[in-house]
This record gives structure tokens, C-alpha cells and sequence, in this order.
């Protein structure tokens, strides 16, 4: 299969030697150090809610809540097209793409705990001002906070998952981070679906409450132990294996610990990770997992839907109350799809899910499509049928995406690079990744207003294309221990052309 390769253990250097017991200890600080996740989540399914909010467009986009509830002859796919109010959005994906540089630095100089115990505070900060806001100035700036800690937790947890897990389960455990991002959305949800109808403060509400995923995040940060990877990077070479054989559950780590401590040893002779980044050896990995990964992520269209999906349903007739209702069965649909994948994902590898559950989502959205433009627009209600017909549609979307792009949108990224990189890498994977949602966010609105629904179409050929990219140039990583990723690059049909196998590097002086 083109660009399947998977190096058997006996290529990969010490890899049979690993041993490890799944043990209290480990369970705790990756479930804890997961709890980051539930930031993001949190805000992915509060906003969209809240700007469906009469009392909230009221208070701050007054032309929005006429327009809503004006009897227009426009297309309705225009009614919320309103630049300011989905800046109230995307603002905080922009600061997070900021942030996330001076999380690098951070990350890797005082370690994943310092960069998740920051975002957190910021993002406390955020929920605070955003809660008592009074005019758009003080919205805008609560979600720029709120953006800065997004940017340094998403840039430290996906890290601390990949480095804490054993190679065998690391798919299962990355994606506690993508659980925690769905639990988030899903709770958000059923908030704003109690908040609405709290008059006329519920919004702040929904708002304020980004403070409990806060201190959760700080309280995790605080107690939980730092990943070995990133001990032995700070030169903490005896805590760095106390906390491996803690988390391993035995005292058998040598071999585990000497790969780690090679990797820092490379890792000490780099002056300067970004730019290494673009050195010959870490081309595949940074095409692939720094650039298209985190931007196919969003072309998917799935955090449109996640964004403005009471918005949408509203648009196509469900009303207020069954606008959120419809969106917390999607979120519903994200928790299960990531248990699913969470089983299998170290089983029937990275590959198969991206490919299986790429070819559902074209049809979902393709199907999306069809509906809206023979039932929708110019003022025309959907019938009850054609409704209920959108809304399962758009469960099954949700629920492949959930099993694939979602989580493994982070995984991938987060266990492709060697360690001198990682932090700097995953910088690139932030800002990249929140970049096109900040644009996505900014520009959904419009585009719906404007391409209708062919806007479902052109996120169904950006899925098509990116299902190939990963058919012919992601190699499968389960199960690979992470210190040892690079050398299925040097044996895939493609990239092998391009990095070469060390022996070559070596005898040629490329890196």
C-alpha cells in the first residue's frame, strides 16, 4: 500500500527491550495533564451558542438580532454574515497563533508543566473580563486572553500525552486530549442550552463559567509530574528516570532511558530548532506534521459546524431552543467517535482512520449540500423530514470526523518529531492549526452567505484531497516508540528520496 511502511522492531534500535506496566501513577498524570484539552473544547462550544443569544447580539450587534428577526427577502444563509461579530470568534484563535512561539520557548527551557500552568491563568483572565464585558473592546480583549491560553496549553499538552505514553498505547492516550476537547464542546454546550433562557445575563454566564476548565487546568499543572523526555532536556538526568520508572511501572527502563538521553544529547547540539526544522533530515516531518496535518484539520469544515451549529440550525429553521439542542447532539456524536477511536487507533493504526472516515465525510457533505440546494433559501422553511435528514447528516460528519481528523489531527503531529525539535515543532502545529481557524472562523459566515451551499461542496474537495496526501505520504506510526519515528522516512517509497538513510547523510556531511 503506497505509503504504508512500517519498520519492524528489529530496525528500530532498542524498541523490543521497552518494558512497561500500565500503573496508577501514569493513569493520573495523563488524564490530569489531559484536562487541557477541556480549554479549547470549552470555548469551541460556548461562542457559537452565545452569539445565537438574543440577549447577547442585543447588548453588542443589535443590526445582527434585527436582521435575525426581520422578515427579509435576502437568502437567510446571510442573516448572522457579520465581520465584527465572528471576530468576536476568531480573535482568539489569531492570539493563540502568537502565543504559541513564546510557548515554545517555554515549554522546552522550564518544561510542558510551566507552558500548561501559564495557560491556564490567562485563560482564568480571559473568562473573567469576557463575563463582565460591557462593550466590544472588552469582549475582544477577554478572547485574545483567553486565546493566549489556548495557545500555550495546546502547545504543551498533545507533547506531555505523546512523551508520558509507551509506544504501544501512545494513540490512546494522545487522544485523552481530544476526549477532553469533546467533553468540553459538550458540557458547553448543554450550559448554553440552560443559559438561553436566563434573561438577560445568561450569556455571561456561559462565558464566566471558562473559569472552572481554568482552574482545573492550573490545579493539573500544579500536580502533575513533568514528562521524562523533557527532564533529561533540562539536564535533570535522576528525576528524569525516578519519573520513568514510575510511570512505567518498573525499574527495567534502561533502554528506554538511553534512547531519551541520546535524544538529548542531539538535542543539546541544536542552536536553533526552527531553523533545524527545515534541514533535510526533518522535511518529511515538517511538511506533514507542522503544515498540512494542522491545516487539513480545519478544511475539514468540522469546527465551522462546531462553531456555528445553533447558528445553523437556526438558519434552517429549528428555533432557539432546538438550535442548541441539535448542537449538543453533535457534540454528543464527538465524545463517542473519540472513544471509538481511542480503542482502535493502536490497532488498525493512523492510516485507516483518516482514509475510512475521510471517504464518510465526503458524503456527508456532499449530501449537506444536495439538501440545502433543493430545499433552502429565499426565505423557504426546511420540512420536518428534510430537517431531521440535515441533523443525521451532520451526526454522521461529526461522528467520522471525531474518529479521525479531530484526534488525530494532534496525535500525528505530536509524535512525528525527534526531541531537539519537538517543542519548537509543535509551535508550528499551534500556529498553523489556529491559524486556519481563525481564518476559517472568519470566513465561514461569509462564505455561507455568499457560495451557499456550495460552501459544503468545497470543504468536501478539501477532504478529497487531503485523503490522498495521506494515502500516498503519511507512513504508519502506531506503535512506534516516539525517539525512533524518523526512521520509517528513511524506508517510505517517497520521502526516503528526499532524507536518505543515516549511513548516506553521514558519508554525504547532509543533516
Amino acid at each position: 500500500m503506497a505509503g504504508g511502511v512500517l519498520a519492524d522492531a528489529g530496525t528500530l534500535k532498542r524498541v523490543h527491550l521497552y518494558e512497561y506496566k500500565i500503573t496508577n501513577y501514569f493513569i493520573f498524570s495523563c488524564i490530569v495533564g489531559a484536562l487541557g484539552g477541556s480549554l479549547f473544547g470549552y470555548d469551541l462550544g460556548v461562542s457559537g451558542g452565545v452569539t445565537s443569544m438574543d440577549d447577547f447580539l442585543k447588548d453588542f450587534f443589535p443590526d445582527v438580532y434585527e436582521r435575525k428577526h426581520a422578515h427579509l427577502t435576502e437568502t437567510d444563509y446571510c442573516k448572522y454574515d457579520d465581520q465584527i461579530l465572528t471576530l468576536f470568534t476568531s480573535s482568539l484563535y489569531f492570539a493563540a497563533l502568537i502565543s504559541t512561539f513564546g510557548a515554545s520557548s517555554l515549554t522546552k527551557t522550564k518544561g510542558r508543566r510551566a507552558s500548561i500552568i501559564v495557560g491556564s491563568i490567562s485563560f482564568f483572565m480571559g473568562a473573567v473580563l469576557n463575563a463582565s464585558a460591557v462593550n466590544i473592546s472588552m469582549l475582544i480583549i477577554g478572547r485574545i486572553l483567553l486565546g493566549f491560553g489556548i495557545g500555550f496549553g495546546n502547545q504543551a499538552v498533545p507533547l506531555y500525552l505523546s512523551e508520558m505514553a509507551p509506544a504501544k498505547v501512545r494513540g490512546a492516550v494522545n487522544q485523552l486530549f481530544q476526549l477532553t476537547t469533546c467533553l468540553g464542546i459538550l458540557i458547553a454546550s448543554l450550559i448554553n442550552y440552560g443559559t438561553e433562557k436566563i434573561h438577560p445575563w445568561g450569556w455571561r454566564l456561559s462565558l464566566g463559567l471558562a473559569i472552572v476548565p481554568a482552574i482545573v487546568m492550573f490545579l493539573g499543572g500544579l500536580f502533575c509530574p513533568e514528562t521524562p523526555n523533557s527532564l533529561v532536556e533540562m539536564g535533570r538526568m535522576e528525576e528524569a528516570r525516578t519519573v520513568l520508572e514510575k510511570i512505567r511501572g518498573t525499574l527495567n527502563v534502561d533502554a528506554e532511558y538511553e534512547d531519551l538521553v541520546e535524544a538529548s544529547i542531539e538535542a543539546q547540539a541544536i542552536k536553533n530548532p526552527f531553523q533545524n526544522l527545515l534541514k533535510r533530515k526533518n522535511r518529511p516531518q515538517f511538511i506533514i506534521g507542522a503544515i498540512a496535518i494542522p491545516a487539513f484539520q480545519q478544511l475539514t469544515g468540522n469546527n465551522s459546524i462546531l462553531f456555528y451549529a445553533p447558528v445553523i440550525f437556526q438558519t434552517v429553521g429549528f428555533g432557539n431552543d432546538a438550535a442548541l439542542y441539535s448542537s449538543v447532539i453533535t457534540n454528543v456524536a464527538l465524545v463517542l467517535a473519540t472513544l471509538i477511536s481511542m480503542s482502535f487507533v493502536d490497532k488498525f493504526g493512523r492510516r485507516a482512520f483518516f482514509l475510512e472516515a475521510g471517504a464518510e465525510m465526503i458524503f456527508c457533505m456532499v449530501a449537506t449540500a444536495i439538501v440545502l440546494a433543493l430545499a433552502f433559501g429565499e426565505g423557504k422553511q426546511l420540512s420536518y423530514g428534510v430537517s431531521v435528514f440535515l441533523v443525521i447528516v451532520i451526526f454522521l460528519f461529526v461522528l467520522a470526523y471525531g474518529r479521525s481528523w479531530g484526534p488525530l489531527g494532534w496525535l500525528v503531529p505530536s509524535e512525528l518529531f525527534p526531541l531537539e525539535i519537538r517543542s519548537a515543532a509543535q509551535s508550528v502545529v499551534v500556529c498553523v492549526n489556529m491559524a486556519f481557524t481563525a481564518l476559517v472562523a472568519q470566513l465561514f459566515l461569509m462564505s455561507l452567505c455568499h457560495l451557499k451551499y456550495g460552501i459544503f461542496l468545497l470543504f468536501g474537495g478539501f477532504i478529497f484531497i487531503m485523503s490522498c496526501f495521506v494515502y500516498f505520504f503519511l507512513p504508519e506510526t502506531k506503535q512506534v516508540p516516539i525517539e525512533e519515528i524518523y526512521l520509517l522516512f528513511e524506508k517510505h517509497w517517497f520521502w526516503k528520496k528526499i532524507v536518505g538513510d543515516e549511513s548516506e547523510r553521514s558519508n554525504n556531511g547532509q543533516v
